[in-house]
């Protein structure tokens, strides 16, 4: 089984209705639960519970203190390649955009690595974009050796790849991989991928099986937000959560929440979500899922960022380029889309240490996850 099956049987007009169609006595309700499911996540996710943000920023920032402490991680995007193979409508890499196209060398990415680590990180994400033939496998296995040289934790976000070449790359040190749906709605998801292998619905939609299949610690997920409604495509990746959590409980797990940013060929959002509607996800996001990781970019304002970083957040970008080469030798007519927190990691840094954090600028160690795996093994066994 994979979630494909799941998502097959979820019927997206359906589960529209139902977020919409929920009452501040279901929000209430919610509220009140110690523990909630899928159902009381519609309902805090709906329009209806809008008024009570106050109550659940409240109950998001216990829940968050008490599982995860007053830390923040620190993570920075390194973006290798800007070549591309999709022809996506949002997207500033799509092949269709006129724009100068740059891989990274080896040499290239250890001044990269060499630039990030004076900022102080030792967690890293790696991205490119879709192309398989001069950015697939054989280019990263060639492209890890040198990073994993400069950092501990190394996460990836490139194409869907089958499951042998996910174990290759964890052979190779790879601890996280994020792969967005974009939208879990297929008929919007084919009139925005118009071209290339990201075209295949399915094959996405299965990446997280394979990936965990693989043995992958940490596997991120996330819809783009603008391209369909967003609470329905919010209360479809939490299903999709909720059945990798059951299904591969070995691996931990990220939720991510990027809106349209603007970039080459801009899209305009057909859903916008406005800053209070963001924060009422991201407290939805924590009231039913307590230990679910939460990140938020540099797509978002230092003022919205330093201000929602205690309801929920966990991991932070900071000082983020979007294009190949943008930390040894900027180019932004390179970039991927613009960002919005244009402050320094140490002025992020200092922001957070303000509001009484402390910055972690690493995941957790291996030893972490082999305890806290051992200790589910066991509850499971037990019960």
């Amino acid at each position: 089984m994979s979630f494909s099956e799941r998502w097959a049987a979820l019927d997206w007009d359906h589960h529209r209705l139902l977020i919409y169609s929920k009452t501040r006595q279901d929000v209430e309700r919610a509220l009140a639960k110690s523990s909630r499911n899928l159902d009381d996540f519609a309902a805090l996710i709906s329009p209806a519970a809008e008024g009570y943000l106050e109550a659940m920023a409240q109950q998001s920032a216990a829940l968050t203190r008490q599982r995860f402490g007053y830390t923040m991680g620190f993570y920075i995007p390194l973006y290798l390649s800007n070549l591309c193979a999709n022809v996506c409508t949002y997207c500033g890499f799509s092949m269709e955009n006129r724009i100068k196209r740059r891989t990274l060398d080896e040499a290239e990415i250890a001044a990269e690595c060499e630039a990030i680590k004076k900022m102080g990180f030792d967690s890293v994400l790696l991205v490119t974009g879709e192309h398989e033939t001069k950015v697939g496998l054989e280019y990263f296995l060639r492209a890890l050796p040198v990073v994993k040289r400069y950092f501990h934790h190394v996460a990836m976000e490139v194409q869907p790849l089958d499951t042998e070449a996910y174990r290759a790359l964890v052979a190779q040190g790879v601890d996280a991989v994020m792969v967005y749906q974009e939208t879990y709605h297929a008929p919007t998801y084919g009139e925005h991928h118009k071209r290339g292998n990201k075209t295949d619905f399915h094959y996405r939609l299965q990446t997280p099986d394979r990936l965990a299949q693989a043995g992958v610690d940490k596997i991120g997920l996330g819809a783009l937000i603008g391209l369909e409604d967003w609470r329905t495509d919010s209360f479809f990746t939490a299903q999709h959560l909720d059945y990798l959590e059951k299904q591969y409980w070995q691996s931990r797990y990220s939720l991510s929440f990027p809106r349209l940013r603007p970039c080459a060929g801009a899209l305009q959002p057909k859903s916008v979500m406005t800053d209070k509607q963001l924060v009422q996800l991201i407290c939805a996001y924590r009231l039913w899922n307590p230990q679910v990781e939460l990140s938020l970019s540099t797509r978002e304002s230092p003022h919205f960022r330093d201000n929602v970083l205690p309801l929920g957040v966990t991991s932070l970008s900071a000082a983020s380029k979007t294009q190949p080469g943008g930390y040894a030798n900027p180019e932004p007519q390179l970039e991927q889309f613009a960002i919005s927190d244009e402050r320094s990691a140490a002025e992020v840094a200092a922001s957070v240490r303000a509001l009484g954090f402390e910055v972690v600028w690493k995941d957790w160690d291996n030893i972490y996850d082999i305890a806290r795996q051992a200790q589910m093994a066991s509850q499971t066994a037990a019960g």
